[in-house]
């Protein structure tokens, strides 16, 4: 009996060692290195977008810029991670898309290290953006770059945006305002 006690313990031990069940568990680096705690955000919404600085789709900067000074306070953040999973189009090494970020679209919400979004070294946060099991709302894949990912005060996934939306879409804005 205490061998069978020990060994469910182990596995739920275990279990809860291993599994990411939230948003806030997760520690990833920002643009300079410095780790960057999600559970900081508490309490906020959060849109998660892979950015890229070589894409037809990288002018939505200014929308994602605009939308975070117009929201952007104690209640939404914005979190960027640069990406180069889709035809290379975000070769530049931190410190290069962070200067790319400022100069040409004053970007002021907060831009992480580059990582990957897909494929076999896919980052663990994005693992759980995109995984059922972990993230407990729906799957899905990354379609391209500029993809956003809608996080409650909870930390829960609510909604998936395609690629292609524009950040300052009406339905964004009524999920901001709700």
């Amino acid at each position: 009996m205490k061998t069978v006690l020990i060994l469910l313990l182990s596995i739920f031990t275990m279990g809860t060692l291993t599994a990411q069940e939230n948003f806030y568990d997760f520690v990833v680096k920002d643009i300079t290195g410095d780790d960057f705690k999600l559970a900081d955000l508490k309490g906020k919404k959060v849109m998660v977008v892979n950015t890229a600085s070589k894409c037809g789709l990288t002018p939505q900067y200014e929308k994602l810029e605009a939308l975070y000074k117009q929201y952007g306070n104690e209640n939404f953040v914005i979190v960027g991670f640069p990406a180069n999973n889709f035809m290379k189009q975000e070769p530049g090494t931190n410190e290069e898309i962070a200067s790319f970020c400022s100069i040409n679209y004053g970007v002021t919400f907060p831009m992480m290290s580059k990582i990957s979004v897909k494929g076999k070294d896919m980052h663990p946060l994005y693992q759980w953006l995109t995984e059922k099991d972990k993230n407990g709302f729906e799957d899905s894949s990354i379609s391209w770059n500029f993809q956003k990912y809608l996080i409650d005060e909870e930390g829960n996934l609510v909604k998936v945006v395609s690629p292609r939306t524009d950040p300052m879409d009406d339905e964004i804005i009524a999920w901001l305002e709700k």
